[in-house]
């Protein structure tokens, strides 16, 4: 957040002029479409972490999950996500980063943590079987556990949570555009 003193005429607002905001939430949440148009309304760029983990280990997301197991790809993307060192962006971030605490501090140091929250039907309509798709889920675990076992994450590591079920995308980045841009508590 921006503070303010007496002869600063910055406007205080939840948006840090040389910050970030973090996108978290279940695949199918909108993470990274809502992250292009919201970077794009500010002017900022746009970092997808899974993006980063493919390009940094030079596989997909599901190629790794399969070489490395769910334990090592869950530290290797905390590990990354950790050592993010950029200014002005939108992250959309992995679905699993709410596991890695390192991850979350910095996501936080960066600035305003925002829970794209979908429900459990909306989420099993997006991400159907999940096959290709890189979704880190333990052997034997299903879809519905892992939504009820992510949601407490998700919560407590938010500073907003915007609820993404309908597909308007720009009624979704105006809400949060304009929580951004809201006065916080510490003005």
């Amino acid at each position: 957040m921006h503070a303010r003193n007496d002869s600063d005429t910055t406007p205080c607002t939840r948006l840090v002029p040389t910050g970030c905001v973090s996108l978290i939430g279940m695949a199918g949440a909108g993470k990274s479409t809502l992250g292009r148009l919201l970077a794009a309304k500010l002017g900022w760029a746009h970092l997808d972490t899974d993006q980063l983990i493919e390009a940094y280990y030079g596989q997909s997301l599901q190629d790794l999950l399969d070489g490395l197991g769910l334990a090592a790809f869950l530290k290797a993307e905390e590990t990354l996500v950790s050592m993010l060192g950029v200014r002005r962006a939108v992250i959309s971030t992995g679905g699993s980063v709410v596991y890695g605490p390192a991850a979350m501090e910095r996501l936080k140091l960066l600035g305003p943590v925002v829970h794209l929250s979908v429900s459990l039907p909306t989420f099993l309509g997006r991400v159907g079987e999940a096959g290709n798709r890189g979704l880190a889920i333990a052997p034997g675990q299903t879809r519905e556990d892992l939504y009820r076992e992510r949601q407490p994450l998700y919560q407590a590591a938010a500073d907003f949570t915007l609820a993404t079920d309908t597909p308007d995308r720009t009624a979704s980045v105006e809400r949060l555009y304009a929580w951004l841009m809201q006065e916080p508590d510490a003005c």
